[in-house]
């Protein structure tokens, strides 16, 4: 068992051995193409260590970086050559390859960057950080009340983005001696601004009542595990093709089966499902969402189910119906201290009834009246372009302290940010485990 095993990981390495030097000569190819990016141009950096399958966090916050660049220009910095060669094709900001310890330096030197975001805990987020005289600024990939949402990792940046009201909560209760009022700056959820943004929706909209069946992935670990398509998504989504009176858009974690094979089928059952359901009714148009962008889909659906993850809150800032499943692993950890204490649960033993549950909460008043309470407490005023108000305030705000900084420390002169340590060189390897 253990030789098979390791047999199968060793066919596993070197395919992505063999995919990693293909991707990285494509973009070899590809950066030849481009032209040279204007010295001293950008003055905000959005630094992405990952690779391309956690370019979930990035495509978060495309639209919103966009209309930031009109006032502020903005430039992402991608380390890993799948996911540079995947932004360079969809990404609407400017990307830097920067592999090397000794490529991020350059692109430092060359450009006058102010202001650092990073939207995930990668590792790597330390080679960007040694350099001062800049803010360093989380900014994350998504508002949640999982572990996740409270590490003591924010003490590390300069600033962090904020949500709203229930974040700062959340954090208080485990960040110790952390000004919040300077350093967590409240900006509610300005990708909700987007959701829309023009979008030709992929099925024509009718009289069926159209539901957002967007799960997480399975997790690595028991306290982790609120991934529901093997306990929840089967027998709901089945059930909801068989009403007639449905439509279900179906957008599973892009991770979804990368950890538990069972997972994994599961989700190929679903899709499998939503296939069948289209052949036998074209006019059903149920969809399988594994498309980069997410906006539409909140927006439209009448209904979403969604597993506690930060699905729930992208939702949530949309003020419509909304149903979580509830964990079946006893250890996964619910934080009921925020949302989850008053929201709309559905759980795995009610298979017979998971259908009405869901017309329930579709016409169910006095759930809606609780939404908007939460809503309101998660991203404070959410009245259209508000949010984009305030996010642009808060990136003025850090603009304008680094030229207050600047000119306090005129005269102390250049710093030598060379990184004298040897860097060793690596495969850019990217993996989807």
């Amino acid at each position: 068992m253990g030789l098979r095993r390791d047999a199968r990981r060793a066919v596993k390495l070197a395919k992505e051995i063999m995919w990693s030097r293909r991707a990285q000569r494509a973009l070899v190819d590809k950066l030849a193409d481009q032209a040279p990016l204007e010295p001293h141009r950008f003055r905000v950096g959005v630094y992405f260590a990952d690779g391309k399958v956690n370019l979930y966090q990035m495509r978060q916050w495309y639209a919103p970086l966009a209309t930031l660049a009109e006032r502020h220009p903005v430039l992402v910095l991608s380390r890993a050559s799948g996911a540079a060669l995947q932004l360079l094709d969809e990404s609407p900001l400017p990307v830097a390859y920067v592999r090397r310890v000794a490529d991020l330096e350059r692109v430092v030197h060359e450009q006058d960057l102010h202001v650092i975001f990073y939207v995930n805990q990668n590792a790597k987020n330390f080679q960007m950080m040694r350099y001062g005289r800049r803010w360093h600024v989380f900014i994350n990939h998504g508002e949640s009340d999982k572990m996740y949402m409270t590490t003591n990792q924010f003490k590390a940046y300069d600033y962090a983005l904020i949500a709203g009201d229930a974040a700062r909560a959340r954090l208080e209760k485990v960040l110790w001696d952390y000004d919040f009022d300077k350093r967590a700056i409240p900006i509610g959820r300005p990708q909700a601004d987007h959701y829309l943004d023009g979008t030709t929706l992929p099925y024509t909209p009718d009289d069926r009542e159209v539901v957002l069946y967007a799960p997480t992935w399975e997790g690595d670990r028991a306290a982790a595990a609120y991934g529901s398509i093997a306990t929840h998504g089967v027998h709901l989504v089945k059930g909801l093709l068989a009403t007639g009176r449905h439509r279900v858009i179906y957008r599973p974690h892009p991770r979804s089966g990368v950890v538990d094979p069972e997972y994994g089928a599961a989700n190929a059952t679903i899709i499998a499902a939503l296939a069948a359901a289209n052949a036998a009714d074209p006019t059903a148009q149920h969809i399988f969402d594994d498309g980069p962008k997410l906006g539409w889909q909140l927006a439209a659906a009448d209904v979403a189910i969604v597993d506690i993850s930060a699905m729930v809150y992208d939702r949530l800032a949309a003020g419509k119906p909304l149903l979580i499943t509830r964990p079946v692993n006893p250890a996964a950890q619910i934080d009921t201290a925020g949302y989850l204490q008053a929201c709309e649960w559905l759980d795995a033993s009610d298979q017979a009834g998971a259908v009405a549950r869901v017309d329930e909460v579709a016409h169910d008043r006095a759930a809606l009246e609780r939404l908007g309470v939460w809503v309101e407490r998660y991203f404070g005023d959410t009245t259209p372009g508000v949010t984009t108000d305030r996010f642009h305030a808060a990136v003025d705000h850090l603009m304008a302290e680094w030229e207050r900084f600047a000119a306090l420390h005129a005269e102390d002169g250049e710093v030598d940010e060379h990184d004298v340590e040897a860097e060793r060189e690596e495969d850019d390897l990217e993996t989807t485990a």
